[in-house]
């Protein structure tokens, strides 16, 4: 994940301060293409600051969401060894062609080819819609990797199987078995999915796209890899990433994925014998 986020970083970094200046205006179809890659590499570098900076504008409404995903993933932790065994349980009954979806759908050079593969196909037919989804991918997939980058290095947790329990924490340990927290996988595949569901207004459509987006963080629990307050915070920072990210884009172009359309509510539920997520159309 470091070595591929890095090249991306610095990239953005030497060319979108002079495109940001050059092409304060949305490219029109007569723009040439190299024109459209600038205006485009500005927008990805800028949706990734954006989205780093929206802590600090949070009003209430956030802070309360915040506060319960929070207190939700608070809750989660403390059964962390227990749901740990049981997804590591059934990690045989789970046919292999689904686990190797899980982990190399998640993975990050197969993510980078696809968000890439979609944004140049909309370069090379100067489609704007698809070109600011491939921003959005890239620009949410950049910002959410490298947030979860620094901090499983900062947390240093303990993987499921490292054979520590869920409290254990070295942090800026180099040993990969502890950095656990939170889910790379999760955050890339979900990333992605939540992205691409802003494209479909149908909610069945909405549900079976994060649903796939779901399965690699799932599979890193029956691998022993994750525990599930690692892949439920990987589930929230893709969604906060991909919608502050969104909102910076609706400045930028002229297909808007924001306008006219239903909210959608996501929270956990506890109750006796009950742990779930519900998404609310």
């Amino acid at each position: 994940m470091k070595n591929l986020l890095l090249p991306v970083v610095f990239m953005l970094l030497g060319t979108s301060f002079g495109v940001q200046a050059q092409y304060s205006n949305i490219p029109t179809k007569d723009a040439t293409r190299w024109q459209m890659l600038k205006y485009d590499t500005g927008s990805i570098f800028g949706g990734i600051i954006y989205s780093y900076s929206r802590p600090f504008h949070w009003e209430k409404k956030q802070w309360m969401q915040f506060g319960g995903v929070a207190a939700g993933t608070s809750i989660l932790y403390l059964f962390d060894q227990q749901t740990s065994e049981f997804f590591v349980d059934q990690a045989d009954d789970i046919p292999q062609v689904v686990r190797d979806y899980g982990w190399y759908y998640g993975s990050p050079q197969n993510n980078y080819m696809l968000t890439a593969g979609v944004y140049a196909t909309g370069l090379a037919l100067k489609n704007e819609k698809l070109r600011r989804t491939g921003v959005l991918l890239i620009a949410s997939a950049s910002a959410a990797g490298l947030l979860q980058q620094a901090s499983k290095y900062a947390f240093g947790r303990a993987r499921p199987r490292s054979g520590d329990n869920y409290n254990s924490f070295y942090p800026f340990s180099s040993d990969k078995d502890y950095h656990s927290f939170p889910s790379g996988h999760t955050i890339l595949a979900f990333s992605n999915a939540y992205a691409i569901a802003k494209q479909f207004k149908s909610p069945w459509i909405k549900g079976g796209l994060y649903a796939v987006g779901l399965v690699p963080g799932v599979s890193r629990l029956w691998e022993g890899a994750h525990w599930l307050t690692d892949v439920v915070v990987g589930v929230a920072i893709s969604i906060a990433t991909v919608e502050a990210i969104d909102k910076y884009l609706d400045s930028r172009y002229d297909q808007k994925y924001n306008q006219n359309k239903k909210k959608y509510t996501w929270n956990l539920q506890f109750s006796p014998g009950q742990l779930g997520v519900s998404v609310n159309f």
